[in-house]
């Protein structure tokens, strides 16, 4: 595996019927792998988040959608990004992706992290606990969902879960990657023993740090750190400059249902600060200067505004395909 330019499909307001709203994501994954992109990637959720729109506003199951998806493309990687562990028993986890690779003719990546949308557990009964609750549940479904993407048939008595000789047929192959999405060093650690690839998601300004961290969570387990490839997960607003381009997300998130004005100024500034604003050619060089000059690989980036216009996708993954290809 390996992901230097993905892109992730973060909504599915488009303004269209529901009839339409399919052929509209499908769109946009043909124009991403026609443009270059290595992978496509939705996000696991029921309701849509904070900060893109309000609860109520569309959103497909991801497996559901990636699987469609697998039958609409031929080259690009599949994964969400990330999913929840706390939405799904791990074992049903590990078949949903290997049935995924199966139907895509292996392409799946299982990307996962620790799930942290209270608000869906507590609607819909999932049960959400404490911050280190969700990563020791984690820690213990990877340790045997890694076992059943490579044939093997793992037996856990644990703490949250319990299999026995659980089997996992049919498979593409033994070495289905999995993605490790999140800023904490507990999720570098995770990534360490578990994963071939971190998404970082944090402020630009932290990356050196981030690295770091990572280089020090292989160190302890003696994993070999060339062997863990790294991305950034990026918003890219894209319009005729960087103003422009801010000033009309915030009207696309107003019109969603997002008070942006009620925003407080740290959490309007934490969103500016891992947006990209303005030309392709400009948000690229923003990309180059913030992300990747920093020692990170690739990038996955979302376009929430007008990702799904016709033209956009592939504007922006040309000016950032020569970057990291």
């Amino acid at each position: 595996m390996s992901i230097r330019l993905g892109y992730q499909i973060p909504n599915f307001s488009y303004g269209t019927p529901v009839s339409d709203l399919f052929p509209t994501v499908i769109a946009q994954a043909r124009e991403a792998e026609d443009a270059g992109f290595d992978a496509v990637f939705v996000m696991d959720h029921f309701y849509q988040l904070p900060g893109i729109g309000s609860p109520d506003q569309p959103m497909l199951e991801s497996y559901a959608a990636l699987s469609a998806l697998a039958t609409a493309t031929s080259r690009v990687q599949l994964s969400a990004l990330v999913t929840g562990n706390t939405y799904r028993n791990p074992t049903h986890l590990a078949k949903a992706v290997t049935t995924l690779d199966v139907v895509s003719g292996g392409r799946a990546v299982l990307g996962i992290g620790a799930g942290w949308y209270e608000l869906e557990h507590q609607q819909l009964g999932f049960e959400f606990g404490t911050f280190s609750d969700r990563f020791e549940r984690l820690e213990e479904a990877l340790s045997f969902i890694a076992p059943m993407l490579h044939g093997e048939r793992p037996t856990v008595d644990g703490h949250w879960y319990h299999t026995e000789s659980a089997m996992n047929e049919p498979r593409m192959r033994n070495d289905l990657p999995i993605l490790i999405g999140g800023s904490g060093e507990k999720t570098f650690g995770l990534t360490a023993r578990y994963a071939s690839h971190l998404n970082i998601i944090c402020d630009p300004a932290d990356l050196p740090r981030k690295l770091a961290a990572l280089d020090a969570r292989c160190a302890e387990v003696g994993r070999d750190r060339s062997e863990i490839e790294t991305s950034f997960l990026a918003s890219a607003v894209v319009g005729s400059d960087r103003e422009s381009a801010i000033a009309g997300l915030i009207d696309t998130m107003r019109t969603r249902g997002m008070n942006v004005d009620a925003l407080d100024p740290a959490r309007r500034a934490a969103l500016e600060s891992r947006s990209f604003a303005g030309t392709p050619e400009e948000i690229a060089d923003q990309i180059k200067a913030r992300v990747l000059d920093q020692g990170v690989d690739g990038i996955v980036v979302n376009i929430m505004g007008n990702g799904h216009v016709e033209g956009v996708v592939a504007s922006v993954g040309k000016a950032l395909a020569p970057l990291v290809h």
